[in-house]
Parts: structure tokens; C-alpha cells; sequence
């Protein structure tokens, strides 16, 4: 038998390749753009709401409802793009990665039912603070919540939500959940991604991401000032909420679940809501 060398066995190694160069570390200024387009979205919506004349923001029947939806979709498209252009955010920084695998969806169920029972524990804390404090009497802060009530009007008709059954159900559905819980969950998102990437010692961290939910509901309650002040209250525990669950499980879509069924059942349940305030408001005399 011939001496056969056993390195004539071993296939030749492939040729070293160098690493790729790390990538260029975006600069806080375009960053910086990144979040002041996200800041801004929510007071534009707020202007905007204030500055309308003659109807609900959601139309009247369901063309104007697809158009606005449509128009809205563009704007944010439009807004999220330009931002994304400055800090080409990626999908970590956005929070879309899609955690924690099969519990999304029965997580955002339970987010969306714990999230409407503590806002309305909150709201009602506060009230009752406000009225021992202040010796309000309790028809008094009855007055002030109705006076005070979220204008519902101003964002949908509540003729064609009763009446008409395809403006009721776009509106559960299309408005619930792709403008509500996608699109208003994206912004969160790159909102807080801005907040990390500035400033990362404050933000990054769990904790920090916590205090950057509740910088983002702010931002977020301030866009709903139209609609009224308990409104802007309500919005703005529930963005707080939404945010932490966001930061809790780094990753946007169990916020967006929750946000899209908890809109999607508020929706649903305004007309029964608006037929009992009137009734309470016939026997009161008012």
C-alpha cells in the first residue's frame, strides 16, 4: 500500500474573507428629525380636530369614512416615511418583531380587557381625589363629567353608526383596528425608538422605556384635546398602558392587538352608551 498523507483527506479551507465594515452609526441629529416628525403628528391631529367645521372626522357614510381612512393612511404613510428616511430606523428599533411567538393575540385579548378596567379605575380614583379635596359634591362632578364628556361627535356620526350597518362595521373594523391599533401603535413605537436612540441612558432600558411611554401618552393625549378633556385624560392613561406593554415585551404587535380590540369594542358599544346618556339627561330634566 502506498503512504497516502491523511492532509491530501482534508478538503482545502476556503480563502479568508474580512469582515464586513460595521455599519455607520446614524447621527443623533438625523435622529433627532426622526422624532420631531413623530412629535408633531399628534399635535397636527390636534390642531386639525380643533380647526374642523361641519361634521364628524370620520364622515358622515361610508365614502367619506373610506376617504378619510384612505387620506389618513396616506399622511401617516407619507410622515413615518419621512421619518424612517432620516434614521432608517430598523425592525428592532420599531419593536417589530413579532414576540412572544402564539401568545400575540390571546395577550393582547387580556391587555385590552386589563387595560380598559385600569384607565377606568384611574379616571375614577382621580375624580373621586378631585371631589374630596375640593368638597364637590357628587351631582356637582356628575355635571362636570357630563359637561366634560368625550365629544364622540366630533369623530364619528352616531346616526349612520346606529343606522347604517356597513358604517358601523368599517368602523369597528377598518378604524379599530388598522387605524387605531396598527397605525397609532406604529407611531408609538417610532416615537419611543427616537426617545432610545437620543438618549439612551435615560429610555433604553426597560425601566426607561416605561418613563418613555408615559413621554409618548402625553404627546398622544395632547392630539385628542377636540374631543374634550376627560377624553384627553382617558387617551392618555390608556396610551401609557399600551406603551409599557410595548416596553415590557419589546415588541409592538401585543400593544397593537389590545389597542385594536379596545377601540373596536368602544366603538361597538356607543351607540347603547349614547341612548342611556340621553335618557339620563331626560330624566334629569336637562
Amino acid at each position: 500500500m502506498s503512504d497516502v498523507s491523511t492532509t491530501a483527506l482534508i478538503p482545502p479551507l476556503p480563502p479568508a474573507v474580512d469582515p464586513p465594515p460595521p455599519a455607520r452609526p446614524v447621527s443623533k441629529i438625523r435622529w433627532a428629525i426622526h422624532l420631531a416628525i413623530m412629535a408633531a403628528l399628534p399635535i397636527a391631529a390636534g390642531l386639525g380636530g380643533a380647526a374642523r367645521q361641519g361634521g364628524p372626522a370620520l364622515g358622515h357614510d361610508v365614502a367619506g369614512l373610506l376617504k378619510v381612512c384612505g387620506m389618513e393612511v396616506v399622511f401617516f404613510g407619507g410622515a413615518f416615511a419621512l421619518a424612517w428616511l432620516a434614521s432608517r430606523a430598523n425592525r428592532d428599533d420599531l419593536l417589530l418583531r413579532w414576540r412572544p411567538g402564539y401568545w400575540v393575540v390571546p395577550l393582547g385579548v387580556v391587555y385590552s380587557v386589563a387595560v380598559r378596567l385600569a384607565a377606568g379605575i384611574v379616571v375614577a380614583f382621580t375624580m373621586a381625589i378631585v371631589m374630596v379635596s375640593t368638597r364637590t359634591s357628587p351631582g356637582a362632578m356628575q355635571q362636570f363629567a357630563e359637561d366634560h364628556r368625550p365629544k364622540v361627535e366630533t369623530l364619528v356620526d352616531m346616526e349612520a353608526l346606529t343606522h347604517n350597518p356597513a358604517y358601523f362595521w368599517l368602523t369597528v373594523v377598518l378604524v379599530s383596528l388598522l387605524m387605531g391599533g396598527l397605525r397609532e401603535e406604529l407611531w408609538r413605537s417610532s416615537f419611543l425608538a427616537g426617545l432610545r436612540r437620543l438618549w439612551p441612558r435615560v429610555f433604553a432600558s426597560q425601566g426607561g422605556g416605561i418613563v418613555g411611554a408615559g413621554v409618548a401618552a402625553l404627546f398622544f393625549g395632547a392630539g385628542h384635546i377636540p374631543q374634550g378633556m376627560l377624553a384627553v385624560a382617558m387617551i392618555t392613561v390608556v396610551g401609557f398602558l399600551l406603551g409599557a406593554i410595548m416596553s415590557l415585551h419589546r415588541s409592538v404587535w401585543p400593544s397593537v392587538v389590545a389597542h385594536g380590540l379596545f377601540d373596536a369594542a368602544s366603538l361597538a358599544l356607543l351607540p347603547w352608551a349614547m341612548q342611556h346618556i340621553q335618557g339620563w339627561q331626560q330624566m334629569s330634566g336637562r
